[in-house]
């Protein structure tokens, strides 16, 4: 039919655009628009379907069509009946929607065909068309703000995190390249498609491929004991018994492209993925456990699931899917009370049907240990079979007994394994429920701890009781509104960008109606977020008073404040989320005549949650960004101007004491810059001077060598001398 559009009543379209809308909690009114939208639209088509059942109700009174009524709507006729192009809606479906509409109105005239009363039919179907047409226009365009309102990012979540979301958002209008540049990056991912282990994707493949690991090792071993169960369902078990394989099989080429980090990069080289994967102990179990073994029921036929227990050994997926999903989960103590569970549960199974094995191999009804006789009416259907079994298999793994005593010594062995297997289970229950009940309370512990020290103490120094019920209401304050955790001590262990991160998300709404933090930089932001302290005060405490010396800043996250005078009573003004005070006194503004005194009575009207910042903390961190210094003075000479609390004259001395300080800076950055080069040149006469000696140095054990060499030499030459004259005497 014509009179509603199909896309209103798809059902995956309507869940998408409730989905869409329950991301929007902050404007409930889109989803109000969307139930708007799906009445209107259910209207029209209940119209229709009457409009119908009413034409139907006239050719059964004997009412034909006639055909100098059945002339084709004009495009002149549809501007009349209000048409216009800022519906949205073409042409042709305007026009076929009338045609429609008015075949199926004027079959419905009498047959002289001449009369008036077919005008008010003509007005309900124009109206109706119209209506139709606006609820069209409505969903597009409802459809359209969402999709936009989704992918606009937060502005000031924008300018925190850099130019990542710029340039996404910039690229995001480029459709026509998009769509261009889409096929090729398909064909690119299909030849290189590498799965991130730490993606989405893969954690879904993982709970994939633990269903057919679970499913084996959970029937696989029934079907096996129970001879019933397997030649019952035979088709039903081949079917997901291939299921099971192509699983398997596509987990095995999925490994073989899952990248791994390598030096904090994923690593994309399809042959280094391969041998990763190739070299490991598990690439062999997968093998194995893919091995076509049921090949076999040719030989022996379909009744030996015995034959698929090699696809056991993909165990491993199932408990690495277990390991993420810990990880990921809001709830981890519940997940893993949740997954102890199952494995005892499988463990007890597991011994159910081994149970029963060892019944059937020894014989049914052999003795009172056994499973009774089979082939009495009572114990011979696979549903009592089953839970026997199982019952028997919890009494004996809980360590609870009353089951009839083994006779054999194989039932002995058995019975003895099943016992220790038992107390094992047992211990690990009582342990693990235990230490997750006490992990679950180490939060209530540990506050409870607090007020009951902080009790103790009330009653050790006698506090009056009106004190000790304010901070008995204090602290049931911070424990019902989730409060009481240190923020600080939670996220210690994390590196400052993650912490600055955590800390804007969570106080967003909070941060962006803070004027001092709407146009400073990124680096400021990360510094003053990273030095709030949360602070909770309770009704009719004073967060300041006139004349105090001033400290610490203040920013309100939730509750109101109340600037008062010194009687308490009378309200100046009235202070909510997003304000911010007492910056005046820790700036030391020159010219100010409180100094740094507080300047106003500041009273909590309920319970306030505020931000601190202390003195030391803010200049710190404003030291290496003075226009954001600037700011905060510029506007704390504005509030002291307006109450009166600036003194001109100091102001225009602090002026000229500024500039003095920034010669001096100057001066004192021209000292460091000389005494730099001082020390470098320094240097380089250390370094010339010690070359110099060492030349020296050489050129003096060169002079001694030449010393030595002639002394040797004229020594020699007077012996030879003194030899040549006592030649002759003797020849004498």
């Amino acid at each position: 039919m014509a009179w509603a559009h199909p896309m209103v009543f798809d059902p995956l379209f309507l869940c998408r655009a409730v989905s869409l809308c329950s991301n929007h909690v902050m404007c409930p009114a889109w989803l109000f628009l969307w139930l708007f939208l799906l009445f209107a639209g259910l209207w029209a088509r209940v119209c229709a379907h009457g409009l119908l059942a009413w034409r139907m109700m006239a050719k059964s009174n004997g009412l034909h069509s006639s055909p100098a009524n059945c002339h084709p709507c004009a495009p002149t006729q549809a501007r009349e009946d209000g048409d216009t192009e800022g519906t949205g809606l073409s042409t042709r479906r305007t026009c076929s929607t009338q045609d429609d509409a008015s075949s199926e109105l004027r079959r419905a005239g009498p047959p002289d065909g001449g009369e008036q009363p077919a005008a008010p039919t003509f007005q309900g179907r124009r109206a109706l068309a119209r209506i139709v047409r606006l609820v069209l226009v409505l969903r597009d365009w409802a459809n359209k703000s969402l999709h936009e309102e989704q992918q606009r990012p937060d502005p000031f979540l924008e300018r925190f995190q850099g130019p990542e979301l710029q340039t996404v958002a910039a690229g995001a209008g480029n459709d026509l390249e998009d769509e261009e540049t889409e096929e090729e990056n398909k064909k690119k991912k299909w030849q290189i498609f590498v799965v991130d282990p730490a993606g989405d994707w893969y954690y879904r493949w993982l709970a994939v491929i633990a269903v057919p690991v679970l499913y084996n090792w959970c029937l696989l071993v029934a079907r096996a004991c129970f001879n019933d169960l397997q030649k019952t369902y035979v088709v039903l078990w081949l079917v997901l018994d291939y299921i099971s394989d192509s699983v398997y099989i596509g987990d095995v080429v999925i490994r073989l492209r899952t990248g791994f980090l390598e030096q904090g990069l994923l690593v994309k080289d399809l042959k280094k993925l391969r041998d990763n994967y190739i070299h490991t102990l598990q690439f062999k179990l997968d093998v194995i456990s893919i091995l076509p073994t049921d090949l076999a029921y040719f030989a022996v036929g379909l009744h030996c699931p015995e034959l698929r227990f090699n696809r056991l050994l993909h165990f491993s997926r199932m408990f690495e899917f277990f390991d993420r999903t810990e990880t990921r989960t809001s709830h981890p103590n519940i997940f893993r009370i949740s997954n102890l569970v199952l494995y005892i549960l499988v463990i007890i199974h597991w011994n159910a049907c081994i149970y029963y094995a060892i019944s059937k191999a020894i014989g049914f009804g052999a003795d009172t240990w056994v499973y009774p006789n089979i082939t009495d009416p009572e114990y011979g259907y696979l549903t009592r079979e089953y839970i026997y079994c199982l019952y028997w298999s919890t009494l004996t793994l809980t360590t609870i007994g009353e089951t009839p005593p083994p006779v054999r010594d194989e039932e002995y062995l058995f019975v003895i394994f099943d016992f220790l297997i038992g107390v094992l289970i047992f211990a690990t229950i009582v342990g693990n429920v235990g230490s997750m009940i006490s992990k679950m309370n180490a939060t209530r512990a540990e506050f409870q701890a607090k007020v009951d020290a902080i009790k103790h103490y009330m009653q050790f120094r006698k506090v009056s009781k009106d004190m000790e019920t304010k901070v008995i209401k204090w602290f049931d304050y911070l424990w019902t509104n989730k409060k009481a955790v240190d923020e600080r001590e939670v996220l210690k262990n994390l590196p400052d960008k993650l912490r600055a991160e955590i800390a804007i998300n969570v106080h967003l709404e909070t941060l962006k109606k803070v004027r001092i933090f709407q146009d400073c930089e990124a680096g400021l932001l990360v510094e003053l977020v990273l030095k709030l302290r949360p602070q909770v005060f309770s009704p009719g405490d004073y967060i300041c008073r006139k004349g105090d010396i001033g400290k610490e800043m203040y920013i309100i996250k939730e509750g109101k404040l109340a600037v008062v005078a010194d009687d308490g009573m009378t309200q100046y003004a009235l202070l909510t989320a997003g304000g911010c005070f007492g910056e005046i006194s820790i700036l030391n503004i020159k010219g100010s005549k409180m100094g740094n005194r507080r300047t106003a009575n500041i009273r909590s009207l309920g319970y306030s949650d505020l931000f601190c910042l202390s003195k030391e903390d803010l200049m710190e961190a404003v030291t290496e960004y003075p226009d954001a210094k600037k700011v905060l003075e510029e506007r704390g000479r504005e509030i002291l101007i307006k109450e009166g609390l600036l003194d001109e004259s100091a102001a225009e001395a602090s002026t000229e004491g500024i500039s003095m300080e920034e010669k001096l800076d100057r001066l004192a950055l021209n000292l460091n810059t000389l005494h730099t080069r001082f020390g470098r040149l320094l240097t380089e006469y250390n370094d010339a001077q010690m070359k110099l000696k060492q030349r020296i140095a050489v050129l003096e054990s060169k002079m001694r060598q030449h010393d030595l060499e002639d002394f040797f030499s004229d020594s020699s030459d007077s012996l030879l001398e003194d030899e040549e004259k006592d030649l002759p005497g003797e020849m004498q």
